[in-house]
Order: structure tokens, then sequence, then C-alpha cells
């Protein structure tokens, strides 16, 4: 199975500078102070390209344009110049992510979150840079830069200000004062904020408000209620590859990173799968090669294993750039989520598995119809092929018949093959004493696990050019007798479950499905040969002559003929009274192999009876071209045949019927030409070996 990567969340005209979490703040303060309206009317003024839901999850990152827009128009619709200070003031109550607010509080002081918040900026926004200047017990100097070629806007320091002074509330104490007097705004380099906040006093400490005030409780009960959602979500994903996205997509909820990478293990074996957000699809296979190594990924990585009890998934990260970092121990959070995104995970393939199975038995229950319809060999195997990839989980399969004539295996049928491909294979032959895979299967009627690197020399060329890696060949027996095999197999770029014993089991089950049937398709063959063909000499019998024959009246062109030859031995009976019925018999056999040999491609012979033979001459050009045949089957008999030794001769008498261009009832047409034909053989029979009489017509 090939890695899958899906598209990131944000359309990629959109650049990605401002984290979900901020623009999340502003819809949710409009929402609670504006109603549900106000916000639709802050969407359509800003123009964002993007739902209210999907702005609302931390992992969708917008340009720094849609920020400012987004903004402006928050201002507006609220008719309040100070709201973007009051929606960064007022963020931990309008729903700031639960894990910052948990590892902020986990810091021990406001003084800890502003000396690491320089480093933390980026998982906010990409578009500027915070430094600290000076900072003690209670206050500290903060300087803000906006990137060059971006046009600053007051409103995104008014954020700024507000956000960094709810940081004290965190810890219960009022927010911080924050003066600004230098803003880029106003034509300086930087914004510089300084800012000052109360000593925690003894009465803070005391802890003294209901648990449902304090910030870290109330922060902690939404981490853990979002890590239950998450786990629910990621489950009503269903199918792997959706799970697989919306672990990336709620990621976020976690650890805040401009970029995510996920990599796990494959079901079914193969290239891991890949998710990936916020990255360069060009960086990605490079990443996720070091991802599984278990390399380091710089300092501004958090890499976790997604492994539950059952198993080790894979593994997660969250990216950013060298320098960048969180606000604390991220890891730990990050691996909280990864171990709810396991579970999901187990149950996800758990169901996978079900339905798999599901699948697989309606597969089987599908051949085994399909089976009890199907008459001839080589439809037989066209279904088993078919059946094989959605029963055994291959790319490609096939069925290879044996002819023990010849000593080799041949296609009969094969699925999942390119057209080109499916030729090659078509036209192979394996021989059993050029192909060593061949002569094994042969010899020990055992399966045979078949890999491009170690196969012998005919069997990797034969794989090259079917641009298969792997194929697993199980023998078809019926008793002792060796029918063939069936295959699965699979393409370059995936690994097989060829070394599952499951896959060899079920394969096996297929194949003795094949066999039965291959089995039953050619007894009974042998019982419509043997009603349709006479057992002495193999030659069709009255029953099928009379029935080409009719076939053969039916597609006559309007100027063309068909004849009936009629031949009967001469002293046959003498050869059985004198050299006994075994004789007689051997007899028969060698007339109606020099019959065979005498009439033309295209023409049937038949044992009608005794010593009466047929010759059907479905093709004429003309009612004299009969005369051409006549001489033929005449010379057939003019060498004495040998019997026991004995050299014997033996003549016929001929008589021939020809119809020319269609007849209204092509069965009544037959039964007339047979007349006709017996009884200008007898009376050539009669007529004391005149030479044999120009054929007679009917119309």
């Amino acid at each position: 199975m090939s890695a899958a990567r899906p598209a990131d969340p944000a359309p990629q005209a959109e650049a990605r500078e401002t984290s979900g979490a901020t623009t999340a703040l502003v819809l949710e303060f409009v929402r609670q102070h504006a109603g549900e309206a106000a916000v639709e009317e802050t969407l359509r003024r800003s123009g964002a390209p993007f739902t209210a839901a999907e702005l609302s999850r931390p992992s969708t990152w917008t340009s720094y344009d849609t920020r400012i827009r987004l903004f402006t128009a928050a201002t507006e619709v609220l008719g309040d110049p100070g709201a973007m200070f009051r929606i960064g003031a007022d963020s931990l109550r309008t729903g700031m992510n639960a894990s910052v607010v948990v590892l902020v509080r986990a810091m021990g002081s406001p003084r800890q979150v502003y000396a690491r918040l320089p480093r933390a900026v980026a998982n906010f926004t990409t578009t500027s840079t915070m430094e600290v200047l000076r900072s003690d017990a209670t206050s500290a100097t903060l300087r803000y830069r906006l990137h060059e070629g971006y046009a600053h806007s007051r409103l995104d320091c008014d954020y700024a200000r507000g956000l960094i002074s709810m940081v004290p509330t965190v810890f219960g104490l009022p927010p911080a004062r924050v003066v600004h007097e230098e803003c880029e705004s106003s034509g300086a380099p930087a914004c510089v904020y300084l800012l000052s906040w109360d000593r925690r006093s003894r009465w803070s400490r005391r802890r003294g408000n209901a648990p449902s005030a304090d910030p870290e409780l109330t922060a902690l009960r939404a981490q853990v209620r979002s890590l239950q959602e998450a786990a629910t979500d990621l489950v009503d994903g269903g199918d792997l590859g959706t799970v697989l996205r919306r672990i990336v997509d709620r990621a976020a909820s976690a650890v805040l990173a401009p970029a995510y990478l996920l990599a796990v293990s494959a079901p079914q074996g193969g290239a891991p799968l890949v998710h990936s957000s916020g990255l360069d699809p060009d960086e990605v296979p490079l990443l996720v090669a070091r991802l599984l190594a278990g390399d380091d990924l710089g300092p501004g990585a958090v890499t976790v294993d997604v492994a539950s009890a059952r198993r080790t998934h894979g593994r997660l990260a969250a990216l950013r750039r060298p320098g960048e970092g969180g606000l604390g121990d991220e890891r730990a959070m990050l691996a909280a989520y990864a171990g709810h995104a396991a579970a999901a995970l187990d149950l996800v393939l758990a169901l996978e598995d079900s339905r798999s199975e599901a699948r697989r038995a309606g597969a089987l229950l599908d051949l085994a119809h399909e089976l009890a319809s199907a008459a001839e060999p080589r439809e037989i195997c066209a279904v088993v092929a078919g059946a094989l990839p959605g029963i055994v989980g291959c790319g490609s399969s096939g069925v290879l018949l044996w002819d023990p004539a010849d000593a080799v295996l041949r296609a009969s049928a094969c699925a999942g093959l390119p057209p080109e491909q499916e030729a090659v294979l078509r036209a192979a032959t394996l021989r059993a004493g050029d192909v060593p895979e061949v002569f094994g299967i042969l010899t020990d009627r055992e399966p045979r696990v078949i890999s491009a690197t170690g196969a012998s020399a005919p069997m990797r060329d034969l794989l090259a050019a079917l641009l298969l890696t792997d194929v697993v060949a199980v023998p078809l027996l019926a008793g002792t007798t060796f029918l063939g095999v069936v295959t699965a197999s699979w393409s370059d770029g995936e690994v097989s479950q060829a070394l599952d014993a499951d896959v060899v089991a079920r394969l096996r089950g297929v194949g003795d499905q094949a066999s039965t049937a291959l089995q039953k398709a050619r007894l009974l063959e042998t019982v419509r040969h043997q009603a349709s063909h006479d057992a002495l000499t193999g030659l069709p019998n009255r029953l099928l002559f009379r029935e080409r024959l009719v076939g053969a009246l039916a597609a006559v062109a309007p100027s063309g003929s068909v004849g009936v030859l009629f031949c009967d031995l001469d002293r046959f009976k003498a050869v059985n009274d004198t050299l006994g019925h075994a004789a007689g018999d051997e007899l028969l056999r060698q007339v109606s192999a020099r019959l065979r040999a005498a009439v033309r491609p295209g023409d049937t012979v038949g044992r009608l009876s005794g010593d009466e033979f047929a010759v059907l001459l479905p093709r004429l050009g003309s009612p004299s071209d009969a005369q051409a045949v006549v001489g033929r089957v005449a010379a057939a008999f003019a060498e004495p045949f040998r019997l026991d030794g004995i050299p014997v001769p033996v003549g016929t008498s001929t008589g021939v019927a020809v119809h020319t261009g269609p007849g209204d009832d092509p069965s009544a047409t037959a039964e007339r030409l047979l007349r006709e034909a017996d009884a200008a053989m007898y009376r050539h029979k009669h007529r004391d070996r005149p030479p044999a009489r120009a054929p007679r017509t009917s119309d």
C-alpha cells in the first residue's frame, strides 16, 4: 500500500501565518457578546476563505492579511474600538486552548511565563518576533516586532497587549498592567510593552475560591474533555484514512505548533501511512524516515509514540522551526493525546478487520455460487482469478493450468494486471525443465512464496516483465493429479502478506474450490465427449454429426453449398470373420485416421454406425467441389491396411449429397441430405464398383 498524504485543511493560496487558536478566540468573543448572526457578519466583512467551524479549530492556519481583516471586521461588528484588547484580555474565559493554560500554570509564576513567552510566539503567529528586554518578580519589558514585508496594524498590537496582560490571571492574580508608549503603528521600530503585576499574596495562595473558579482546574477539566472528544471524534471517522487525517487535525488541541507529522504502519504491510499538516510535501519523505528511525527532529520538535497497550502504531510529531518552542512539558500533553489516538486506531483497525472478514466471507460465498454455475475450465479459471484479490488482499492474481503433454504451465486467466502485462503472462509457457519453481511445486505439491530477489533467472525475468515483486503459488490438485496453480501477487512498492500463514491458508481454500470445480468440469467434458463421440475411433457420432450438419446449413451463404459424403467399407464382415473382432476394431481405427487425413481443414469425419462413416463438407464453393473430396477419400483406401502384420485390402463405397443456399428448415434439410447421401452410397455399393457418380444436388 502506498503512502497517503492528504492536502492541508487550508487552501494552498492561504499562507500559514496565524494559528486557529487566535481566530477561535475572536469568533467566540463575538458570539458571546453579539450572537451567531454577528459571527456570520464578521466572516462576511472579512472575506475569510473559511467557515466559522474551520476558524475555530486550532489546526486551521490563516494568513496575516486574513487575521487583520478578521480583527477589523470584529471591531466594526461589535462597534468597540477597544474590542481586540478585550478579546486578548478575556481569552482565559472565552476559550483559550486548555493545553496552553495547563502548561502556563505548571510554570509556577507569571515571571517564568513571560521569560518563556518569546519562544512560544510561533505557536500563534509566524509573522512576529518577541524578546524579553528586562524582567523581575513583578515586572517585565517585552519587545514585539512585525517581520519585514507586513503592514503593521494597531489592532494586532491591541490584541497582543490584551493577551499578555491575562497571564497573571492564570495564577489567580489580577491582569498585568501594560504601558505601551512605543508602537510600530506610530513609526517606532518595534512595539515595547512595560508590564507590572501584583505579587502573589497569602490570600491568593490559600485557594479559598470555589474549585470551579480555579483556572488550572477549569483548564484540566477542559483538557480531559478535549481528549475524550478527540477519541470519540477519531473513532467516528470510520475508515482508517479519515481517522489518520483527524489525528493530525486534532493534534493542535494537545500542542500548538505550525506543523504536524504522523506516520503509522500500514495494516496490510507496505509503506507507512503518512499524513501531515503545514509541511512542504518535498520535506515529508525525509522527515518521515527520520521520525520512524527515532532521530532527533530538532529542538523545536515534540515527538511521541502512537502506542496503546496492544501495539505501537507509529509516531506523531509537532514541529516548529529551530529556536522556537512551547511553554513547558508539551511532550506529556502530546503523549496523552497520542494514547487516545492509538486506542482509536485499535478500535478502527478492529472494525476494519471485521469489515474485511465480512467482505472476504461475501467474496467466498460469491465464488462458491459462481463456480456452481461455471461449466467450462476457462470460465472457472476466470471466476477464481477475479475473486482472489478480494479474498486474499493481493494486487493481482492468476490461474495457470498444467499441460501434461508438453509439461508446461500456461495462464488460463488473470486479474489485476494492466493489459500489457496480462498479454505477457498469457504468452508465457513455464516449462518444468526450465523453471525450478515449477519443477519444485510439481514435485512436492506444496505452496511456494516467490520473491523477485531470490527467484531463478527465468522466473525473475518474468516477474520483472509483469512488474511484480512477490508471488504466492498454490497447487491445484485433484487427488494426486496436478491440475495447475493459483497465484496471488503484489507489485513493486508493496510488501505482500505472502509469509502470513493466513494468506496461504485462504489461497489454499480457494485452490481447493477451484480444483473441485475443474475436476467436475473435466468429468462433465468427458461425459459430454462420450455422449457425442464414438468410443472406438473418437470421431463424432451420429448425434454430433447431425448437430454440426444442422449448424452448417443454418450458416451457409446464399451462393454457398453444404455437402455430405457417406462411406461404407467393403468386405468388413469378412475381416471380422477371418481375423476376429479385435482386427475389425483396429481396421475401423485406421480407417478413421486415413479419412481425417484426406479431408480438408474444417470438414468433419463421423462414424455413424458399424462400418459406416460420413464426412461433412460445410464450405463448398459449388456442388462440383465435393468431387475432389470424393477422390481423396477413394485414394485413402488404395493402400492395404496392416492388421496383425497382414496386409488387408479394403475398399469403400461412397455417396454424396449437396445442398446449395440457405433452407427454410435446416433440421429437415439435414435429414434429407443424410438420406440422399445414404441412398447414393447404397447405389454405388451395388453397381459392381463403377466410378463414383457425380454428386446429387438439392435446393
